[in-house]
């Protein structure tokens, strides 16, 4: 399996299990599982339909008793570019149920991935705008590429945060600091990341693969059940999540109904055409 681009590395996984079209990717290697954002021309841009293929993809995972580690990772020239903005637009003017339909499909992912007994790490590279940032965050360790880029995004379609992004976020660095990232901050480089504990570990564009298969392998020499209670313990304060889940759509969905919002999708539509 392979992430392309310029951080393409090779993971020698069984078979690929192709998801949502061939959308999301999923492959073992002994105890590794790699799941693979796979919309390389779209730059990974979220669509109901992938959160489908990642929830099925988690429930495998789920259902695997070797697997020690899930790598999620972007293929092409960049992590994830968010939710696909387009796909959104076509079904003005019933935005609203469009985007209750996808959050509450990716709500259902996002739980299940933070409840794997397994550690869940992401690997980014190139750009992680908006739900991309926001997915990012959603892993128990990052590591990112020197040249990555991070793009809150969210205020300048004039909506709140979506797809757990004020779950991962404070979790890592707080409320206050989120609220400047989501609020203040168009976008930051991948040593700003580490410097505010969004980021584990930053390594050169072409060693993406490499770094997060070496870490993978660290967590399986720990002893399975000190990891499991590690993870569990540490993430005690998330089982609450549902709420915010719940509480993150609600106040998306508000965000649809303004004019502000429309506006910026239809300005972006018209920038990308």
């Amino acid at each position: 399996m392979t992430s392309a681009g310029s951080n393409s590395h090779e993971i020698k996984a069984s078979g690929v299990h192709q998801l949502s079209g061939g959308a999301v990717l999923l492959a073992h290697a002994g105890p590794l599982s790699v799941l693979t954002l796979n919309r390389p021309e779209r730059y990974n841009a979220l669509t109901c339909e992938m959160a489908t293929g990642l929830l099925q993809a988690v429930q495998e995972v789920q259902a695997r008793a070797d697997c020690r580690v899930l790598l999620l990772h972007g293929a092409g020239p960049g992590f994830c570019a968010g939710g696909d903005v387009a796909d959104v637009a076509a079904h003005f003017p019933e935005v609203e149920g469009a985007v209750r339909s996808f959050l509450v499909q990716f709500h259902a992912f996002l739980t299940l991935l933070r409840s794997l007994d397994v550690i869940v790490l992401t690997a980014v590279h190139g750009s992680a705008a908006g739900a991309g940032l926001s997915l990012a965050m959603m892993g128990d360790l990052c590591v990112a590429t020197a040249d990555a880029r991070f793009v809150p995004a969210y205020s300048k379609l004039g909506v709140s945060p979506d797809c757990g992004g004020t779950v991962g976020l404070p979790e890592a660095v707080g409320a206050r600091r989120a609220l400047q990232i989501f609020l203040l901050e168009s976008e930051f480089d991948a040593n700003q990341a580490e410097r505010w504990g969004l980021v584990n570990e930053v390594c050169a564009p072409d060693q993406l693969m490499e770094r997060a298969q070496a870490i993978a392998a660290r967590i399986a020499r720990i002893p399975v059940t000190a990891c499991q209670q590690t993870k569990a313990l540490l993430r005690r304060e998330g089982r609450v999540m549902a709420e915010q889940l719940d509480a993150e759509l609600e106040a998306l969905v508000q965000c649809t109904r303004t004019e502000q919002y429309r506006s910026a999708v239809r300005a972006f539509l018209e920038k990308s055409a």
